[in-house]
């Protein structure tokens, strides 16, 4: 697999006198509406470099090499101010590997110091003991370790043997540090079958809790269109992760759907069961922070379309605010959806999704078909969508290709296997040869 090149996605003007580098710029609006003061960044997710020690499959970001001009460790810990000051309540560093900074540590320090709740997400490969104490002495408070299958699997999906062991090891680093120990998950459709057994090595390492999301087709996950998963397969795919919920709740075990699971279907009381999920918060409650200074209102979204400026050449109150990259969701009416979205009975309360899952997959937003509720809707009338990729990815971070959505009568050698899983309830098991 190819190193990562890392390009610049904002206009590049001229270095002045005395500046290192040249400054990026891209224009802010003039006026700032009772909205904008409202929306407030209580969550980030900051990509401390681009630098990492994996070259998974499934990475959006194509990350390996450090971006050009990364923000110093004295400018990053400025940075922490304006987010303090601008009411962030939790902040995830992510990679690459946060810890391949040079500054990681400090940068965690300060974060921790504004009583900012500081995470950090990792791979594994390099959370020895001595980082997570390093970590915890700084004031980190909880590290998430990703796992996305049994270990043939995930080794595969991480590119490099030996990374589910050392996943391992690092959670007990993690817990033996005394930080909160939680885990991600990627589900790619190769890793669908070991997603429960691997639930039991979650249970038994410790976790507090388990973030699980979708292969999404952006970055190296695009330029493999066998990791996706199929619409229709969220038929199967709910009822497993509302299983692990379940059983996770008696653990005592928290579950965080990603923004691009479920959608209203009949599990969403056991997947979210504060209540359902509410339509895309990037920009509104969610920023995220690109290792340059970059701007964008989640750490998913492609940079070219989203990035609304950099800190560098602007507060970032000021971009927050004044940025329209960053208004997306603010301005959004439900006029804007289409295809099935448009005129789907929970619209207004959705506004499409995961602005993520829909840009990376059409080039605009406004239309997910990775809905549980849209796919039984679909099923009830023997129909069913599914996804070909008709333009690849150009090979840049946080890029994409282009899919087209192919809407087609169910096949009668697979609608009677779907019509037992939505009747039963029962999903699939690791050992049904039919699953899909």
């Amino acid at each position: 697999m190819a190193g990562a090149r890392a390009l610049p996605v904002l206009p590049v003007l001229p270095a002045l006198a005395g500046e290192a580098a040249p400054r990026r710029r891209l224009p802010l609006l003039p006026d700032v509406r009772p909205e904008d003061r409202t929306a407030r960044p209580e969550y980030v997710v900051w990509e401390l470099t681009l630098a990492c020690d994996l070259r998974c499959v499934h990475c959006g970001s194509r990350a390996g090499k450090r971006r050009p001009n990364e923000l110093t460790t004295k400018e990053a810990v400025a940075l922490v101010d304006e987010l303090a000051a601008m009411g962030t309540r939790e902040v995830t560093l992510i990679g690459g590997e946060a810890y391949l900074h040079e500054g990681w540590l400090e940068v965690v320090e300060a974060i921790a110091k504004k009583g900012i709740l500081v995470g950090i997400l990792t791979g594994g490969r390099g959370m020895s003991r001595e980082r997570a104490r390093a970590a915890r002495d700084a004031g980190a408070e909880v590290v998430s370790v990703s796992l996305d299958g049994t270990e043939e699997v995930h080794d595969v999906v991480r590119a490099r043997k030996g990374s589910y062991r050392a996943a391992l090891e690092a959670m007990e680093n993690v817990r033996a540090a005394g930080l909160r120990l939680t885990a991600n998950t990627q589900i790619a459709k190769p890793a669908l079958r070991t997603i429960e057994p691997m639930f039991d090595v979650l249970l038994a390492a410790g976790i507090r809790a388990w973030q699980v999301s979708l292969t999404v087709p952006m970055g190296r996950a695009a330029d493999r269109p066998d990791l996706l998963l199929e619409p229709y397969d969220t038929i199967a795919v709910m009822p497993m992760l509302a299983r692990i919920a379940a059983r996770a709740q008696v653990a005592g075990v928290d579950v965080f759907p990603g923004n691009d699971i479920g959608y209203f279907g009949p599990y969403e009381g056991v997947l979210r069961p504060a209540g359902p999920r509410q339509a895309c918060s990037a920009g509104r409650s969610g920023m995220g922070i690109e290792a340059d200074g970059a701007i964008k209102g989640c750490p998913s979204l492609p940079s070219a379309d989203y990035v609304g400026g950099s800190v560098r050449d602007a507060p970032l109150r000021d971009i927050w605010e004044r940025s329209e990259k960053l208004r997306f969701t603010r301005n959004r009416k439900v006029d804007s959806l289409w295809g099935h979205c448009r005129t789907c009975y929970y619209a207004e309360a959705c506004m499409g999704g995961c602005s993520w899952t829909a840009h990376v997959l059409f080039g605009k937003l406004g239309n997910n078909p990775y809905c549980h509720h849209r796919a039984l809707e679909l099923y009830r009338v023997g129909r069913r969508e599914r996804v070909v990729q008709v333009a690849r990815a150009p090979g840049r971070p946080f890029d994409q290709g282009l899919f087209e959505l192919i809407e087609e009568p169910y096949p009668e050698s697979e609608l009677e296997r779907a019509r037992i899983i939505v009747e039963s309830g029962e999903g699939f098991f690791e050992t049904d040869a039919t699953a899909p």
